[in-house]
């Protein structure tokens, strides 16, 4: 089964983070991605932020 993640020290920003996220299905990483952005970066959740975000997801571990 494949793992997909995405590592916020790839996006370097305003803020310094080192967060790694992963999960078993680009779904439940959305979710997970959407509100880490939210709450952590000040992203707005929106249909686009979603859109975005899903195509740098990668599969393996971080």
């Amino acid at each position: 089964m494949a793992r997909y993640y995405i590592d916020c020290r790839d996006y370097p920003g305003d803020v310094k983070c080192s967060v790694a996220l992963s999960a078993d299905t680009k779904e439940e990483l959305l979710e997970v991605v959407v509100q880490h952005g939210s709450k952590v970066h000040g992203y707005e959740d929106t249909e686009e932020f979603r859109k975005n975000i899903v195509k740098e997801f990668k599969e393996g571990h971080p």
